[in-house]
């Protein structure tokens, strides 16, 4: 029980880092690059630009639903065993979502064609890190409470679903200014994985019920299986006192688990001043091949225990015991094998739909010629964009959605901020804050979510911080 107790307590305190992936404040800021790798086809006004390597972009974001560290930690006089009964085993169930995501930028790269502006290429590289795991909320009540008072309650198994990896992505895109109506936007992605591990798809069973020959018999139907890639070469370096470096190196430059994706994306203009955008990311999939290791168990069994008379059979139970092991495991049996398998990206749609009023700033690209930095069409900026955002992203309990209203005010073109207010599973009070500083050549960004959570960070759900460099280039006027 104590370790039962523990592997809960130490997985629950690992995800209150939990986090999403949406960067609401990012999608649209056309003044920052980085926007393109969540709409390959954003308006784009820049000659070229050039990210500082690693530090072009860094984003880091921390959420967990039905808890919050305050609720465990507090110095209220509480127990913390009674607390974590009152707040986490009875509390929470099993749509709260533990989860993680950070993005770290190797490389960033854009440039416009000579021979046709309209097109603007881009690649770089990137790190990637994610996972999510949802409360097990019938496997700790077992855990807990037994089952001895909980005859004929079926505790489902299904409850155990969470999925992680690292990998480094390697893009290249393609962004069209097709007409002054119309961008559209393509990205390709090779995936490279270093680690993963996935279990989504279980299902099944824990029930006691009366016994015909016992008090009690327990069934027990189980489908359980979880994937694991990249994991096990790691530990044993560590235990081993060894360098991990080459060993996520090597993978992180092709010689990981290998994948394919791709993003899409799209602007169109209702108006000079009425817009309204789209993108998908990242569908693809990745292969695993390499330092495998799968665990499962599938099976049914029923079993009363065994019988003893007294005191005929005092001596004689261990073979008893015995063979009902043996039966157990025959019929439910455990495996441990080196299966390949595939995992699919967490795919993620943005849209949007925004306005543009007051005065207009005049643009850093050339007007009315075919041969200016920007492109083949110029387009009108305004000091105030105001307008509403969509988000969803796919989950292994399905789709999960945030919708964001959104004011930007533009300061000529040296300055951008942009205020948000999100409202998903995490908060219905959400309110962001992120700005662009235009140096010169240089571009810095810092977007921060929640700001009101900061206050008190052990009683928020949740946290997020984007922020970045880049040198960027709209050529001679």
């Amino acid at each position: 029980m104590k370790s039962i107790y523990l592997s809960i307590v130490v997985f629950f305190i690992a995800c209150l880092s939990g986090i999403s992936q949406n960067k609401e404040l990012l999608y649209n800021f056309n003044e920052v690059p980085q926007s393109l790798l969540l709409n390959p086809g954003t308006s784009t006004s820049f000659k070229w630009y050039a990210g500082v390597p690693v530090l072009s972009g860094v984003s880091f974001q921390a959420g967990v639903t039905g808890i919050t560290s305050n609720d465990l930690f507090a110095v209220d006089g509480v127990d913390f065993n009674t607390k974590f009964l009152d707040k986490v085993v009875y509390g929470m169930d099993s749509k709260d979502e533990l989860s993680g995501t950070y993005q770290i930028e190797i490389l960033n790269v854009g440039f416009r064609g000579r021979k046709n502006p309209n097109n603007f290429y881009s690649f770089g590289i990137y790190n990637e890190g994610d996972a999510i795991g949802y409360y097990f909320e019938d496997y700790a009540l077992l855990a807990f409470e037994g089952n001895t008072n909980n005859i004929d309650k079926r505790f489902d198994l299904s409850d155990l679903k969470t999925r992680g990896e690292v990998v480094n992505v390697y893009h290249f895109g393609i962004n069209k200014k097709v007409s002054r109506q119309l961008d559209l936007g393509f990205r390709a992605k090779v995936y490279s994985s270093i680690l993963n591990f996935s279990s989504t798809d279980n299902s099944g069973y824990f029930v006691t019920t009366e016994g015909d020959e016992n008090l009690l018999q327990a069934t027990l139907v189980a489908d359980l299986k979880i994937n694991t890639s990249g994991i096990f070469e790691l530990k044993d370096a560590i235990d081993n006192d060894e360098s991990i470096a080459d060993i996520i190196t090597k993978r992180a430059l092709f010689g990981g688990d290998l994948g394919l994706g791709f993003d899409l994306g799209f602007t169109y203009k209702l108006d000079r001043q009425t817009y309204i955008t789209g993108s998908i990311l990242d569908i693809g999939f990745i292969s695993h091949t390499n330092d495998l290791r799968t665990y499962s168990l599938k099976g049914k069994a029923t079993s009363e225990g065994i019988n003893v008379i007294l005191p005929d059979d005092l001596g004689s139970g261990s073979d008893e015991w015995r063979e009902l092991v043996d039966d157990l495991e025959s019929l439910v049996p455990y495996e441990e094998t080196e299966e390949r398998y595939v995992t699919f990206r967490p795919t993620k749609l943005y849209a949007s739909i925004g306005h543009d009023f007051g005065d207009e700033i005049e643009p850093r690209q050339d007007c009315n010629c075919t041969t200016k930095p920007g492109g083949g069409y110029v387009d009108n900026i305004y000091k105030n964009s105001v307008g509403g955002q969509l988000y969803v992203i796919n989950r292994p309990r399905g789709p999960q959605a945030a919708l964001t209203g959104f004011y930007q005010h533009r300061f000529g073109n040296i300055m951008s901020l942009k205020a948000t207010y999100t409202v998903d599973k995490y908060s219905f009070a959400n309110v962001g804050l992120g700005g662009s500083l235009q140096a010169g050549p240089v571009n810095m960004y810092l977007m921060a979510d929640n700001l009101f959570g900061y206050s008190n960070l052990a009683n928020t759900n949740y946290a997020s911080v984007l922020f970045g460099l880049n040198i960027i280039s709209w050529g001679k006027k």
